[in-house]
């Protein structure tokens, strides 16, 4: 039933507009995904459905699926994820200073993390239905100095911002604190976790500063590939435990994200669509 509907609302007759330039990850876009073996589509579109075998029944899944958007509303935010004469994705402008900034009026949202928790690349993944535009990408940890901004049309703008602990630029704090303070059209912040290794102090701190200047902020845990389902569910579980009883400005579902097999990568397409009010849903509870 499920892969019926997505493939239903794939069919031919639908705009869909061909990369060009650099080659096009083959689960970037919905159309590709609707191949896939069911219950394998199921869990790249929901990664945590795939972990809920593993769980005890005790464990309260509700903050895990708070945010459900149907396949038509996935389907409705990657159209804002194409580019089209009139609706131009591109990169504006680099700065290091809030004075520095461009004064842009639509709705804003930026990432940030520790320095090689996988920012850049997930900014790419989100990214990947338009190939020729540039999200540097680099094995060297700290490689983001400035305050990274690109437009999607004009829905919304997506900020990478430069990572904090090994590496980060020396004058980060001047740099990030008064843009996550001052910046008015800033609607939500993705602070990004390594799924692998689970909070760290850097991390506890950063959300720390989110709270302080009432900053709505969301969790995004990363690199959800790279470890086995035990260990990914104990940093999440942990993880979880910390933002409700910590935290008052989180988002309380973390989303799980892997750049790499682009699980999680169409729910938080969706996601940014929604927060920066791109899209009206249709369904939240249901798939």
């Amino acid at each position: 039933m499920f892969r019926q509907k997505l493939r239903l609302l794939l069919q031919p007759g639908l705009p869909f507009h061909a990369p060009t330039c650099r080659s096009v990850h083959r689960l970037a876009s919905l159309q590709k995904v609707a191949a896939l073996p069911s219950r394998t589509m199921q869990s790249l579109l929901y990664p945590f459905s795939g972990l809920e075998a593993y769980l005890d029944r005790s464990v309260d899944r509700t903050p895990f699926q708070l945010f459900h958007p149907s396949l038509e509303d996935m389907m409705e935010a990657e159209k804002l994820f194409r580019c089209s004469p009139s609706h131009r994705i591109e990169y504006v402008t680099s700065a290091e200073r809030m004075a520095h900034a461009p004064a842009l009026k639509a709705p804003e949202v930026c990432f940030i993390g520790r320095s090689n928790v996988g920012k850049s690349s997930l900014i790419r993944a989100l990214f990947s239905l338009v190939p020729g535009l540039e999200v540097r990408v680099s094995k060297t940890p700290g490689h983001t100095k400035k305050m990274n901004f690109f437009r999607v049309g004009g829905a919304f703008t997506v900020v990478d911002l430069p990572g904090y602990g090994h590496r980060a630029p020396r004058d980060f704090v001047e740099m990030v604190e008064p843009y996550l303070f001052g910046r008015r059209n800033l609607v939500r912040t993705f602070l990004l976790v390594d799924g692998a290794v689970g909070l760290q102090k850097a991390d506890l701190i950063a959300m720390q500063m989110c709270e302080e200047i009432r900053s709505p902020f969301v969790v995004v845990v990363t690199k959800v590939d790279k470890s086995g389902a035990g260990v990914l569910l104990t940093n999440l579980m942990d993880l979880q435990e910390f933002l409700k009883t910590r935290t008052s400005r989180c988002f309380p579902q973390p989303f799980l994200i892997s750049s790499l097999d682009y699980s999680g990568i169409h729910l938080l397409r969706c996601f940014l669509a929604h927060v920066t009010g791109s899209i009206r849903l249709k369904d939240t509870s249901t798939s």
